[in-house]
């Protein structure tokens, strides 16, 4: 079975984008973003919800050819398009750069995914993966969160209709006071 993880930049308040979609507080350091750089090389494949789909596909594609592209930001891109990737996703019709598109019930292709054999997946998007921690898919939750509070925005956590008991497995600093935490469900 392969493993599911759901982690994106919080602020303290517990939002991944305040409101307008604004995510100009998440600018990682260079350490930060290696290890973002780390967990993509290490996931075999990537869910995404469309906003996180239509800003990824937005920059990544060509985000190895910008002038101030770091070596970090270089392999990140490359990775990023040999990946392969599944968007779900009703309003948009086409995807490209080793994606496919998924425009029905987004549970059970997760359930299916997840019970092959695999390298991990990695899930980006506040909608889809509050729709996947409703289901008690995620296998663990990756917190990075920044220290800034924006009052309002998109949330990391959704509702649920029951607890969710997790064991703690790495917290991390870097700079700018950034802490990655990290938690597996208990099952």
């Amino acid at each position: 079975m392969r493993k599911l993880i759901y982690g994106m930049n919080v602020t303290i308040d517990g939002y991944i984008a305040a409101t307008g979609d604004d995510i100009g507080w998440s600018a990682p350091s260079d350490e930060l973003f290696q290890w973002w750089l780390e967990r993509e090389l290490a996931s075999g494949l990537s869910l995404y919800g469309r906003k996180v789909w239509e800003g990824m596909s937005a920059y990544w594609p060509t985000g190895d050819q910008q002038p101030d592209a770091t070596a970090a930001q270089i392999e990140f891109a490359r990775n990023w398009r040999d990946t392969p990737k599944v968007v779900f996703s009703s309003t948009i019709d086409k995807v490209d750069w080793n994606t496919r598109l998924v425009t029905g019930d987004a549970i059970a292709e997760i359930t299916r995914l997840r019970a092959e054999d695999g390298d991990p997946m990695s899930i980006a998007g506040a909608t889809l993966a509050a729709a996947v921690m409703r289901a008690g898919l995620i296998d663990e939750y990756q917190v990075v969160t920044h220290p800034v509070l924006v009052g309002g925005g998109t949330p990391f956590f959704t509702a649920l209709d029951s607890w969710v008991n997790l064991d703690p497995v790495e917290r991390r600093t870097f700079p700018g006071g950034v802490l990655l935490t990290r938690y597996e469900t208990r099952r």
